[in-house]
This record gives C-alpha cells, structure tokens and sequence, in this order.
C-alpha cells in the first residue's frame, strides 16, 4: 500500500492536532483577528474546526470525510459567499505555516503541502463585497 501524504504527516491524529493548533493561533493571536472575524457571520469555529479536519483529511489521500458529508470539494464553491482578499490569503497562510512549525512538522511533503496551499489561497481571492471594511 503505497503512503499518502497524510500518512507522512502522521495521519488524522497528526492532522487533528494541526487543525487545533491553527484554529487556537486563529483565537487567541492578535494579528490573526481579521480571519477570525470572517466566521463571525458563519457556522463559527468550532464547525470550522471540525470541517477543515475534514476537509485536510481527504485534500491529503485520506478518508475524504468532507466529501462524505457534502458531496464534493470544491474550494470555490465552499468560499465562495466569503470576502477573501490577497491579504487574508496570505495571513491563512502565515498562520497555518506557524501551526505546522508548533506541532514540528517539516520535510518534503510539509514543503509541498506549503506550496499546493499557496496556490489555492491565493486561487480563492475575490471581490465579494467586504462586510469588515463596511461595503455592502
């Protein structure tokens, strides 16, 4: 059986802990408020939470948990209702690359994970009105 990136990860437990760690930094980090305040007008963190595990789960070759539940993975689709500009991308990533370094998670399959996140933060900036910035 040939491994998935998952598996090199350490597998849902490792990416459990990962999603944790993030979605604490998310909460309690000062600098990280502008993303935290976009799941203000949504299901909250705590479904959040529990979707990116998911989500991350199936993104990385395991058990697609997000697709069982919602029936596709589309990440377009997911955020699409969400204003995501070139900023927030990049502080998502920030903050995500901290968390793998907090749960000391490093090598080639972190550095592609790294990489293939750039790409689709950067794939999900859009121009739906900002509610944070008082448009419409």
């Amino acid at each position: 059986m040939t491994a998935t990136p998952l598996d090199a990860l350490g597998g849902e437990e490792a990416l459990h802990r990962l999603v944790t760690r993030f979605y604490d930094r998310m909460e309690t980090d000062p600098t990280v408020h502008p993303l935290h305040r976009l799941h203000f007008r949504g299901h909250g963190l705590s479904h959040t939470r529990q979707a990116q595990f998911e989500f991350l789960s199936g993104f990385l070759g395991g058990r697609a948990h997000y697709r069982e539940r919602h029936g596709h993975m589309n990440l377009r689709e997911i955020h699409a209702h969400i204003p995501i500009r070139a900023e927030d991308a990049e502080l998502w990533l920030a903050t995500f690359d901290a968390a793998l370094s907090d749960c000391g998670m490093e090598g080639p399959v972190v550095e592609r994970l790294r990489a293939t996140l750039r790409r689709a933060a950067h794939v999900l900036v859009n121009e739906v009105p900002d509610w944070r910035r008082g448009e419409a």
